[in-house]
C-alpha cells in the first residue's frame, strides 16, 4: 500500500482511482485532497470533539454505514478518546491534524459528524455553541431556511450573541452560536428550545419546533434538539453522501439575505471560496489550549544546533511499543541510562552503576525526562558543556514485555543480549527508583519432563545439566497482545492469518495422537479428523501448534460450524514445538518456520498456511480482502514462550461494530428466536442490514425474547425491501430496542457479513 506523508505523519493510501461520485466522476483522491486543502477551515471546528464517520467505501451509489468506534487496526498516531454509552464504552477518534483527515479520505468517509461539546480533562466537557438545524418541509425550500436563519441571527443578536451560517449540503442550513460561557447539556438544549418555540410562535405559518412529521408541511422544522450531547451534527466543510459532492459550506450573511438566489454548494466551489476568503466561521470555535508535549521538557534543555543528539520538532508519534535500549554514558559521572518505549517517547532512568546482575543488588536508578524514540539508535559525542556533555555508546538494547505499568512501579521482561530476564524499577522518593533482577518465574505444574519456558529437562537418571529428548507433554500454547499490526515492518516481523477456530496444542508421538485446548484438557475425542491425521505423522515425534477450523462454503473459517459440528474440524498448524527429539521451544520463529515448512513439504496431509505479505498494513488489507478474521505478527526473532501472553506475537482482528435497531425476529422451534432482524436509522427511515444469529447466551435470549414480545406489530418496520428468504418466519415488531453488532464487512447487498451480537436490547 503506498503512503502520503503529512506533517511528518505517513498515511497509508490505497485506490486513489476509486470513483465515489459516479454522476461526477468525483475519486477517493479528490476527496483526500479536498480534506488536506480545506484543513485550515475543518480542524477548529471538529478539534476537540470526538468524530462520527458516514462511510461510502463502494460509493454514494452503494449502501453507507455510520461507524463510531475505532477499529483495532487504526493507526496509533491517531489520537482517541473514550465516551461510555450505557452499558458499554466507544472509542472515537480525534482529528486534529491534516493527517488525520486524509486517513478519512481514505477510509471514504465522507461525512464527519460532531456534537456540539468537547472533551475536557475528565471526558466530555459543557457545550461550547448552540447549532439550529433548519429543515425545509414539503413545499418549502432554501429561501424559507434562510428567512428563518435571519430571524434566528438577529434574536441571539438581541444578546450580544453572534451568530454563523452554513448551508448543509442536503436540504437546509445551520446556524450555529458560539457561547462565551459555555453550559451544560440540560442548559443548552433549554435555550435552543426557547429559541426555536418563541420563533413558531412569532412565524407560525412558516416555523414549527415540532417533532411531528405531519406538522412541517410547507414550515421549516427548526430542530433545537441537536444539542443534546448525545446528537451530532455535520460538520462545517463535510463533504455529504449525495449524488453530487455538495459541502456543509459557510456562508456569508449576505448571501442569506439573498435567499432566493442560494443554492447548495459542492466541494470544488467551497474550496475556491475558501482559499479566496478564508474560514467565513473564524470566531466560532476558540483554539483548543495547546496539549502537553511530553519531549517539552527534553527540548528546553538542548539545542539542536550544539548537540548531535535528535531533537524532533513534532510532537512524538507512538511506534511498536516494545523497545528498548541501554546505553553507556560517560558523561561528568560514568552512568548507564535505561530507555523503555512507551507512548511516542522513551521513559528514561539513569542507573549509576549499571543494571543489576544479581537478584540480591538493588541499584539507584533516578528517574529523568522523556527521550525521544530517535534516541534508540543514538550514539556518539555530546559537546563539553552541554547537557550530559560526554561519550555514549549503545549498551545494549532488544525488545521487552510489560508485566505491571503504575505510577511507582514497573515490571518488565527485557529480550536483549545482555538483559534477558525480569526486573523491576521501584519509586522510592521523588526521582528516586531501585532497579531490581527478579528472581524467575517458577513455572506452572506441567507433565513430567517440561521445565521452565517450555525446555525438555533432564531426568532424574540424567547427567547433571544436561537436557533430555524425553517427549513433551502438556505445553500451553504461546498467546498473542492485541495491538497494532499496522504499523509494523516486514524486516522484523513475519505475519500470518488469524483463524476463527479453537487453540490447539497437537501430540504425536509416532501415530498416536493427543490433542489438548488451551487451557490443557485432553480433547483428541472431539476432534475425530484431527486425531486420525497422526496416521500421516507416524515417523514422527512432534508436537505442533495451531488451530482446529471448519471451513465454510467461502473458504472461510467459521467458528459457528466448528461448535455445530466439530468431528469436521481440521488441523491448521503454525507452529512446531518439538520434532523427533529436539526441542524447538528456544530457536527463534524464522527457524522454526523453515523446520515447520520441511515437514509439511515430506507430510502432504499437514495443513501449513503460507505466510502473508508484509508490511502488516499490506497483510490486514490481504486479511480483509480475504474475508479473514485478522492478522497475527510475530517477531522473526522471538522464541516460543508456553503459556504466557507475549508482546513478540501481536494480533489484530477485522471485526467492525455498529449499534442496530432491532426490527424483528425469526421463529425458531427449539429456542426463543434463530435470529434478530436489524436495521440502522437513515434520513428518518430505518434500512434493514441483516439477521443476527449468533453471539447470544441463552439467558440473553430469554431477556430479549421477553421484552420484544410486548412490541409484535403485523407490518415490517423496514423501509427497504427485503428478500423472500430474510422475510421468511419474522415476527416484525415497533423498532424500540437497539443494540451493539461486530461483524466482518459489508455485503454488496448492504447486509452485515458475519455479525454477532455483542451487547444492547435497552
Amino acid at each position: 500500500m503506498a503512503t502520503r506523508e503529512y506533517g511528518g505523519i505517513e498515511v497509508a493510501v490505497s485506490n486513489l482511482d476509486k470513483v465515489l461520485y459516479p454522476s461526477t466522476g468525483t475519486t477517493k483522491g479528490e476527496v483526500v485532497d479536498y480534506f488536506v486543502a480545506v484543513a485550515a477551515g475543518v480542524l477548529p471546528h471538529i478539534a476537540g470533539r470526538p468524530v462520527t464517520r458516514k462511510r461510502w467505501p463502494n460509493g454514494v451509489d452503494q449502501p453507507s454505514f455510520f461507524e463510531k468506534n475505532l477499529a483495532a487496526h487504526v493507526p496509533s498516531w491517531l489520537p482517541r478518546r473514550g465516551v461510555v454509552h450505557s452499558d458499554r464504552r466507544v472509542t472515537y477518534p480525534l482529528i486534529d491534524s491534516v493527517a488525520g483527515l486524509a486517513w478519512l479520505g481514505q477510509q471514504a468517509a465522507l461525512e464527519i459528524h460532531v456534537p456540539q461539546w468537547r472533551f475536557d480533562a475528565d471526558g466530555p466537557g459543557p457545550n461550547t455553541r448552540l447549532v439550529f438545524d433548519l429543515d425545509p418541509g414539503p413545499g418549502a425550500g432554501l429561501a424559507e431556511c434562510a428567512a428563518i436563519a435571519l430571524a434566528i441571527r438577529d434574536t441571539v443578536h438581541e444578546v450580544g450573541l453572534r451568530a454563523y451560517p452554513v448551508t448543509s449540503g442536503s436540504k437546509g442550513i445551520h446556524v450555529y452560536v458560539p457561547l462565551d460561557n459555555p453550559l451544560d447539556a440540560t442548559g443548552a438544549s433549554t435555550v435552543a428550545k426557547q429559541v426555536a418555540t418563541g420563533l413558531q410562535q412569532l412565524h407560525p405559518g412558516l416555523v414549527t419546533a415540532s417533532m411531528a412529521k405531519s406538522a412541517r408541511t410547507g414550515k421549516i422544522f427548526l430542530d433545537w434538539s441537536q444539542n443534546n450531547p448525545a446528537k451530532t451534527t455535520i460538520a462545517p466543510y463535510s463533504l455529504r453522501g449525495r449524488e453530487h459532492p455538495t459541502v456543509a459550506a459557510p456562508r456569508a450573511w449576505s448571501e442569506i439575505e439573498a435567499g432566493d438566489r442560494l443554492r447548495q454548494l459542492t466541494f470544488d466551489e467551497v474550496l475556491t471560496r475558501f482559499r479566496a476568503d478564508g474560514d467565513l466561521l473564524d470566531g466560532l470555535d476558540p483554539a483548543l489550549p495547546r496539549a502537553a508535549d511530553p519531549l517539552d521538557t527534553y527540548r528546553s534543555m538542548r539545542d539542536p544546533r550544539r548537540t548531535p543528539e535528535p531533537v524532533p520538532a513534532g510532537a512524538p508519534i507512538a511506534g511498536p511499543g516494545n523497545r528498548f535500549v541501554v546505553q553507556e554514558h560517560h558523561a561528568r559521572r560514568l552512568h548507564w541510562d535505561v530507555r523503555l518505549e512507551r507512548d511516542g517517547v522513551l521513559v528514561s532512568w539513569a542507573v549509576p552503576k549499571g543494571p543489576p546482575t544479581s537478584p540480591k543488588q538493588n541499584r539507584l536508578a533516578v528517574h529523568t525526562e522523556d527521550h525521544p524514540l530517535e534516541y534508540l539508535d543514538f550514539h556518539g559525542t555530546i559537546p563539553r558543556g552541554e547537557y550530559g556533555g560526554g561519550e555514549m555508546t549503545i549498551w545494549d538494547r532488544g525488545t521487552y514485555e510489560t508485566e505491571k505499568w503504575r505510577d511507582d512501579e514497573v515490571i518488565v521482561r527485557f529480550h536483549g543480549e545482555r538483559l534477558d530476564g525480569r526486573y523491576a524499577f521501584i519509586q522510592t522518593s521523588g526521582t528516586q527508583w531501585l532497579m531490581h533482577l527478579m528472581k524467575p518465574v517458577e513455572p506452572e505444574p506441567a507433565a513430567a519432563g517440561v521445565g521452565a519456558r517450555g525446555k525438555v529437562v533432564r531426568t532424574a537418571t540424567g547427567p547433571a545439566g544436561a537436557e533430555s529428548s524425553d517427549f513433551p507433554r502438556g505445553l500451553r500454547p504461546m498467546l498473542a497482545t492485541a495491538a497494532e499490526v499496522a504499523n509494523l515492518d516486514d524486516t522484523d516481523w513475519a505475519f500470518e492469518i488469524k483463524w476463527d477456530g479453537f487453540r490447539l496444542i497437537g501430540e504425536f508421538d509416532r501415530g498416536t495422537a493427543t490433542l489438548r485446548s488451551r487451557a490443557g484438557n485432553v480433547v483428541t475425542d472431539r476432534y475425530p479428523r484431527i486425531a486420525a491425521s497422526a496416521a500421516a505423522l507416524a515417523g514422527h515425534r512432534v508436537v505442533l501448534d495451531g488451530e482446529a477450523v471448519v471451513l465454510d462454503d467461502q473458504g472461510l473459517s467459521n467458528v459457528a460450524l466448528l461448535q455445530s459440528d466439530p468431528a469436521r474440524a481440521v488441523f491448521v498448524v503454525f507452529d512446531v514445538l518439538y520434532l523427533d527429539g529436539t526441542s524447538l521451544i528456544g530457536k527463534r520463529y524464522s527457524d522454526r518456520r523453515m523446520v515447520l515448512e520441511a515437514l509439511a513439504a515430506s507430510v502432504p496431509e499437514l495443513l501449513v498456511p503460507d505466510r502473508m505479505s508484509g508490511p502488516g498494513a499490506t497483510a490486514l488489507d490481504i486479511s480483509r480482502e480475504l474475508g479473514q478474521e485478522g492478522v497475527v505478527a510475530k517477531r522473526l526473532d522471538s522464541t516460543y514462550q508456553p503459556g504466557r501472553r507475549s508482546q513478540a506475537w501481536i494480533k489484530t482482528r477485522n471485526w467492525r461494530t455498529q449499534e442496530v435497531v432491532i426490527g424483528g425476529w425469526r421463529r425458531s422451534p427449539a429456542r426463543p428466536f434463530a435470529s434478530l432482524l436489524v436495521g440502522i436509522p437513515h434520513e428518518g427511515t430505518l434500512q434493514y442490514i441483516g439477521r443476527v444469529g449468533t453471539g447470544f447466551s441463552e439467558r440473553q435470549q430469554q431477556e430479549l425474547s421477553a421484552r420484544m414480545r410486548p412490541l409484535e406489530r403485523k407490518t415490517s418496520p423496514f423501509d427497504n425491501d427485503l428478500t423472500a428468504e430474510e422475510i421468511a418466519d419474522a415476527v416484525w415488531v415497533t423498532p424500540k430496542l437497539t443494540g451493539l453488532v461486530r461483524f466482518m464487512n459489508w455485503t454488496d447487498a448492504g447486509r452485515l457479513w458475519h455479525p454477532a451480537w455483542v451487547s444492547g436490547g435497552r
